[in-house]
C-alpha cells in the first residue's frame, strides 16, 4: 500500500489516490475525495463506474489496495481494532433493507446497540422509540419486516444505522429498490438528516434530492472522478462533457 497522508483538520472522510482491483479489473482509479465534518455529498454515474465500491471502502466492506482512506483521524486498513474503531463512526444504509425477518421491527434495532455496546435493553428500546418517531413510523415497532412496505423498511434500516449514533452515513443507491411512490418518503428522512447536520455521502441517481441537499455532488466514470462541484455549478456548467452526457441523459 502506498504511503498513507495525514489527517486534515475538519475532514470526516478523505480518500487520497486510492485504487482498487478485482482481478484485472481496476474498479477504483486514483479516486481522492475529502468531505468535511457535517458535509453532504452525492455520487452519481453510470452503473459500474465504482460509486458503490468506493463508499463501501470507506468502512472496510471492500479492500482497497492502494492510497489511504482516514475516517475522522483513523487510517482505514487491515488491523481489526481499526476497522471495528471506524464502523462504530460510520453508519450504512444499502439498497436492500437487509432487516433480520423473525424479529420485529423493535428488536432489530436494538440488537445491535445491545450486543456491540452493550446497553441496556430498556436504553436500547428508548433509543429505538425516539428514532422510529424520527423516521415517522413508530408504530410499527411490534410488527416484523415482512408485514411492511419498501419505503417503512427502508426507514427502519435509516433508523437502525443510526443506533449506533455514527458520526458519518453512507448510503448505497438507498431508493433504487423501491416503488416510485415509496421513494420520497424515504428521501424526505435523509432531507432532515442533512438538515441535521449529518456528514453524509450518498450514492443515488436522485438528481432532485443532489440539488436540495448537496455541499458537493461528484460524477464517477471508469472508476474516476471526473467531476466534483457544489451543485449550483455541477448541473448549470458542468466542466466536462462526461458529466454533460451523464446529465443530458439522466435529467428529464
Amino acid at each position: 500500500m502506498t504511503e498513507s497522508m495525514d489527517p486534515i483538520e475538519g475532514a470526516a472522510v478523505q480518500l487520497h489516490e486510492v485504487n482498487k482491483w478485482y482481478g484485472d479489473f481496476h474498479v477504483l482509479r486514483d479516486v481522492n475525495l475529502v468531505v468535511g465534518r457535517g458535509e453532504k455529498v452525492v455520487i452519481c454515474g453510470p452503473s459500474g463506474s465504482g460509486k458503490s465500491t468506493a463508499i463501501r471502502c470507506i468502512n472496510r466492506l471492500e479492500e482497497h489496495q492502494e492510497g489511504s482512506i482516514i475516517v475522522d483521524g483513523i487510517e482505514v486498513s487491515s488491523d481489526i481494532r481499526q476497522i471495528e474503531a471506524v464502523r462504530r463512526k460510520v453508519g450504512m444504509v444499502f439498497q436492500s433493507f437487509n432487516l433480520f425477518p423473525h424479529l420485529t421491527i423493535l428488536d432489530n434495532l436494538t440488537l445491535g446497540p445491545m450486543l456491540a455496546q452493550g446497553v441496556p435493553q430498556a436504553e436500547a428500546q428508548d433509543r429505538a422509540m425516539e428514532l422510529l418517531r424520527r423516521v415517522r413510523i413508530p408504530e410499527q415497532a411490534r410488527k416484523f419486516p415482512g408485514q411492511l412496505s419498501g419505503g417503512q423498511q427502508q426507514r427502519v434500516a435509516i433508523a437502525r444505522a443510526l443506533m449506533l449514533r455514527p458520526d458519518v452515513m453512507l448510503f448505497d443507491e438507498p431508493t433504487s429498490a423501491l416503488d416510485p411512490e415509496m421513494i420520497h418518503e424515504v428521501l424526505d428522512v435523509m432531507t432532515e438528516l442533512a438538515e441535521a447536520g449529518m456528514t453524509m455521502i450518498c450514492v443515488t441517481h436522485e438528481m432532485n434530492f443532489a440539488r436540495k441537499v448537496a455541499d458537493l455532488v461528484v460524477f464517477m466514470a471508469d472508476g474516476e472522478v471526473v467531476e466534483a462541484a457544489p451543485p449550483d455549478q455541477f448541473f448549470e456548467s458542468p466542466s466536462s462533457e462526461r458529466t454533460r452526457l451523464f446529465l443530458s441523459q439522466i435529467l428529464h
